[in-house]
């Protein structure tokens, strides 16, 4: 098969903050760029994801996003960027970005415009869905439901996974020796950053009992947030189990503390997708998490982990259970998990790129003929002027 034509894409995101969100676009950047097409983006001057980007060595075009002042200044602005760029593709990210690049863009009839959806939570107006971009990806098949249920053309919106960055299981990790407890004790932990809706409360009330009638049992916690870190530790004092609940706030060695876990368990209440647990998976650990969003897509519920239903604090006690209980478990769904993020190619950067080159090029080639059909019925018009 010949190699696909080389596109000119340019990204544009208003978020200042680098998280999940972020990490995909800079993911699909570099991604992009290895299959040899061209890329830039938009950001505001003060986001790290600019002086990410930059150091990667893409040009980035840096403006105020925030006001609707800037809104207005903004569209015109993009519209220089990309009639002197003259992308193929223009990829919107945020609410904001998308009012203010995707309005650029038909302006500057950039051939595709496309809003990606990374959030779980209930879509407010089409607006910037349906009648700026001409078409949408989603994270997960979940969030790709919630579009079509609101009216979004099943041939508008296609499914595109984040992917994670596969390193090879470290064989020794650090994380025992940090917290002083021996080879036998068994960890179950979770990565996240400390927000109510990624249930880390609903954790600790489910671990506390467990955590009294198996003293090898320890729970780990890895992640910043304030004030959810001091409301944590508040909520854990009054059981006299501080010393097995250990909050390691936020960590930049997310895949050493992951390799000294036993066990994942996340009790998420929203999750568009849910990296965290592919990332634990590819760390050789079998995972819980709640039925919601796209978290079961990320995994094979009753092979690489278990999956329960959200608020009920039981189903989560009893799958942790069974899972600490049984060492033969915990390393057969770990290994399966493992298994399927590594071979089977679904969550990686490749599969990222090379799906996105191909719904990009459909969408090109689908939405070409119209864009040359509007070019020569202006041109005929302006000739009869």
């Amino acid at each position: 098969m010949a190699d696909p034509t080389p596109m000119r894409i340019i990204h544009s995101e208003a978020a200042t903050s680098f998280g999940g969100q972020e990490h995909r676009v800079f993911k699909e950047m570099v991604a992009m760029r290895e299959r040899g097409h061209y890329l830039e983006a938009i950001c505001q001057s003060d986001a790290e994801l600019t002086e990410r980007l930059r150091e990667a060595g893409f040009v980035v075009h840096t403006l105020v996003m925030d006001g609707t002042i800037n809104i207005v200044r903004g569209v015109f602005a993009i519209k220089k960027i990309l009639q002197a760029g003259q992308f193929d593709v223009l990829n919107t990210h945020s609410r904001q970005d998308t009012l203010i690049a995707a309005s650029a863009g038909r302006l500057a009839k950039v051939p595709l415009i496309v809003r990606t959806r990374h959030l779980a939570s209930p879509v407010g107006s089409l607006l910037t869905y349906t009648w700026l971009p001409h078409r949408v990806t989603t994270v997960s098949h979940h969030v790709r439901r919630q579009l079509l249920g609101r009216g979004v053309p099943p041939d508008h919106v296609e499914a595109i996974y984040t992917p994670v960055v596969l390193t090879p299981r470290l064989a020794y990790s650090s994380l025992r020796n940090e917290l002083k407890l021996s080879a036998e004790a068994i960890l179950v932990g979770c990565v996240a950053v400390l927000r109510p809706n990624k249930g880390h409360l609903e954790l600790i009330n489910a671990m506390l009992p467990l955590l009294r009638t198996r003293p090898k049992l320890h729970l780990v916690v890895a992640g910043g947030g304030s004030p959810a870190f001091e409301q944590l530790q508040a909520h854990i004092t009054p059981s006299g189990l501080g010393e097995r609940v250990h909050l390691l706030g936020t960590r930049c060695d997310v895949p050493n503390v992951l390799a000294g876990l036993d066990i994942f368990c996340l009790a998420t209440r929203q999750e568009a997708m849910g990296t965290a647990f592919l990332e634990a998976a590819a760390s050789g650990l079998p995972v819980i998490g709640t039925d919601v969003g796209g978290v079961g897509e990320m995994m094979q519920p009753g092979v690489t982990g278990l999956l329960v239903r959200l608020d009920d604090a039981q189903a989560l006690q009893n799958a942790l259970i069974q899972l600490i209980d049984s060492p033969e478990l915990r390393k057969r769904m770990g290994q399966a998990g493992y298994d399927r993020v590594h071979t089977e190619g679904i969550f990686t950067t490749e599969t990222l790129a090379k799906r996105t080159e191909g719904i990009y090029g459909r969408w090109l080639k689908d939405l070409r003929p119209s864009v040359q059909t509007d070019s020569v019925m202006s041109q005929q018009t302006t000739d009869r002027h």
